[in-house]
């Protein structure tokens, strides 16, 4: 059943659907849990399609159990967005609602802000604004759009009303608020095991727990992971890293099946120590006991600039900026020297950050406030 059943309240419709959408959303779900005026239903499309790793994030999170569950699972993109649409069509006509809200930039961001918006339901959009200028990212397509079709758009940065506003996006619909990925780790932060405690639960090596450490690497990225050659090069320098600090892999269903399909896992066992799936806080956990994070996650770059954790980005751009002007961050491509070179600065503790403004704990809190004014003027 929705948070609150008032027959006055204000209706939303909360929807997520993949790994990212979940760090976001249960801030905003306490947030509103804590405000009367809403009546919330929680909607997730089933993007995210390995099961085990749902029910771990909604458990560690304290997520409820969603409302409404579309089942889509995994297929290509344009697959995949046309059949959240398809079922999320039928579910925005029963519940009637007055407003829907998506998060991030994931297909089901776009495909409910889309079937929303030309169902005459105002759209409002949290982590608007973010950009890589990069349109061969699957994701940079799903955020410009779903900016365009929002009628809130609330962003993590200051730079963010800039790019807004190039694209003619209204200015009074923009609001700076701060940070939910940041809301959701400094509320989960003491809940986390300590590192050691995670390493022995997987018997993990001693020593990944012993001088000089260890170093953790997230891969997901199709123009990382889906073309084999590519995927083996990276691997291959990773692999060269690991000699100077131990690597630490926990891999993502996609990743592993593509390590697999081309035959590099065998390789990668003598390389780097992989992992399954972790669940957030024992990925939290391990991350906050890094010398140093490689990857291609977007929130892990925003994750490791609130802990103060080196972090090198393994992409040509990045949409998250402000994570390499006023953080820890470092975005290298995946050049093998570029990599090389920032993992040497990052190892001699020559990266260095600060925490960016209004990250500090209480996003959610400042975007609910807002909605519920927002909402009393409509």
């Amino acid at each position: 059943m929705p948070m609150t059943t008032s027959t006055d309240a204000f209706g939303i419709v909360c929807v997520v659907g993949a790994r990212p959408n979940f760090m976001k959303i249960a801030p905003l779900m306490r947030a509103f849990a804590a405000e009367p005026g809403f009546a919330v239903t929680l909607l997730h499309t089933g993007q995210h399609y390995d099961a085990a790793m749902k029910a771990s994030f909604f458990a560690q999170l304290d997520i409820p159990e969603p409302d409404v569950d579309l089942e889509v699972g995994s297929a290509s993109h344009a697959v995949q967005t046309a059949e959240i649409m398809r079922r999320f069509e039928p579910e925005l006509d029963r519940l009637q609602t007055d407003a829907v809200l998506v998060v991030g930039d994931v297909n089901s961001t776009i495909a409910c802000a889309l079937v929303a918006a030309k169902k005459g339901v105002p759209v409002i959009h949290v982590e608007a604004g973010l950009r890589s200028y990069d349109r061969r990212m699957p994701e940079e397509i799903n955020r410009v759009l779903t900016d365009q079709l929002s009628d809130l758009l609330y962003t993590t940065e200051r730079d963010a009303r800039n790019n807004l506003e190039r694209e003619g996006i209204d200015p009074r619909r923009i609001r700076f608020v701060g940070n939910l990925m940041i809301d959701n780790l400094l509320h989960s932060r003491d809940l986390c095991p300590e590192p050691e405690a995670v390493l022995s639960a997987f018997s993990v090596p001693a020593r990944f727990a012993e001088p000089p450490g260890y170093g953790m690497v997230t891969l997901h990225r199709p123009s990382n992971v889906d073309d084999p050659q590519a995927l083996g090069a990276l691997l291959q320098t990773l692999g060269d890293l690991s000699r100077a600090l131990p690597l630490i892999f926990p891999t993502h269903p996609r990743t592993r099946a593509r390590i697999e399909a081309a035959g590099l896992d065998r390789k990668l066992r003598d390389d780097l120590l992989l992992l399954p799936p972790l669940g957030y806080l024992d990925m939290l956990g391990l991350m906050a006991g890094a010398r140093l994070v490689l990857t291609d996650s977007g929130g892990i770059q925003e994750e490791t600039t609130a802990l103060g954790i080196p972090c090198i980005t393994l992409r040509e751009s990045t949409e998250r900026p402000i994570t390499v002007s006023a953080g820890t961050n470092s975005v290298v491509g995946t050049d093998p020297a570029r990599i090389r070179s920032a993992f040497d600065a990052a190892l001699a503790g020559s990266t260095a950050g600060r925490i960016p403004e209004l990250w500090d704990g209480r996003a959610a809190g400042r975007i609910v406030a807002d909605i519920a004014r927002w909402a009393a003027g409509r």
